[in-house]
């Protein structure tokens, strides 16, 4: 039986042509939220090509070195549509789909190592013209920018990181447990609801389309990456550009005292908010705070 089930593939995939189909009607969904792109660009890596969005700023700023958006796992880019606004006010803005994540990215090449994670992501960077990126990560999205910075650190010019998950703090127990079943596609959809609900301080998601785009990314793609290990402190201390680290009071995904302990104890150049009362979807209730302390950590 375990021959028979077992998965070979060695890259992400999506489980099923109709699986397929479902996910794109709700990131196609989804991505009606965001402001219509500047460009649409397939970057052709050594690990796959990465779907990158350009979307320009408004007048005045278009000069200005861009933002680099990193999503949160399961997600995609449409997860960022709330921000856009506000960051499109400050400079242009480049948002992709993570390589081997379920989204327009299309991976051929096992991603088998942290380095490798980084290396496609380097090679994104290098294909875009301008000579340096302000990385905006979200949850996996901020290790992911952290994970660049620590291996090719070339074109970064500083660090965003909105409720990065293993980078400050480690999973929390209870994320890990409740995070188990939302990931069998089989399980019923409430289950990935529910998941979904917890990690946003209870917030009702079905009518959400970013949520929909979630849950069919939860239940229609299987994923084949190295798990994100947490970063060591003494890896923090390698980081040499400026970090801004906004991390919410209330999330349920870790320890949130001890993640702003452990980034203003060996963050050189760091900047570090804690939002009281904010869930693990930061992004979307607090858009406008957000923008605002980004202004201010770029300003200075």
């Amino acid at each position: 039986a375990w021959l028979v089930l077992k998965d070979t593939a060695p890259v992400g995939h999506f489980d099923s042509a109709a699986d397929k189909d479902r996910y794109m009607a709700a990131y196609d969904e989804a991505m009606r939220e965001m402001p219509a792109p500047e460009r649409v660009l397939d970057v052709r890596t050594h690990y796959g090509i990465v779907r990158v969005y350009r979307f320009a700023a408004a007048e005045g700023v278009q000069d200005r070195e861009p933002f680099l958006l990193l999503p949160g796992t399961r997600s995609g880019a449409p997860v960022f549509a709330q921000n856009m606004p506000d960051l499109l006010a400050q400079r242009p803005v480049y948002a992709l789909d993570l390589l081997g994540e379920p989204g327009m990215s299309v991976p051929d090449r096992p991603i088998d190592t942290h380095a490798d994670q980084a290396r496609w992501l380097h090679e994104v960077l290098l294909a875009l013209p301008e000579p340096g990126f302000h990385l905006l990560g979200l949850s996996i999205g901020g290790w992911t920018a952290v994970n660049l910075a620590l291996h090719e650190p070339a074109k970064v010019s500083s660090l965003i990181l909105v409720e990065p998950v293993q980078t400050f703090a480690a999973l929390s127990f209870q994320a890990i447990v409740r995070s188990l079943p939302a990931s069998v596609s089989l399980l019923p959809k409430s289950w990935r609801d529910d998941f979904a609900s917890w990690t946003a301080g209870g917030a009702p998601v079905q009518d959400e389309p970013v949520a929909r785009m979630i849950e069919a990314a939860m239940s229609t793609y299987t994923m084949k990456l190295p798990q994100p290990t947490l970063i060591r402190p003494d890896r923090l201390r390698d980081l040499t550009m400026p970090v801004l680290a906004i991390i919410a009071g209330d999330s349920p995904m870790h320890d949130s005292a001890a993640a702003a302990r452990t980034a203003r104890e060996n963050l050189r150049r760091g900047t570090v908010h804690v939002y009281p009362g904010a869930s693990h979807a930061i992004n979307g209730e607090q858009p406008h705070r957000i923008a605002a302390d980004i202004a201010d950590f770029l300003a200075e």
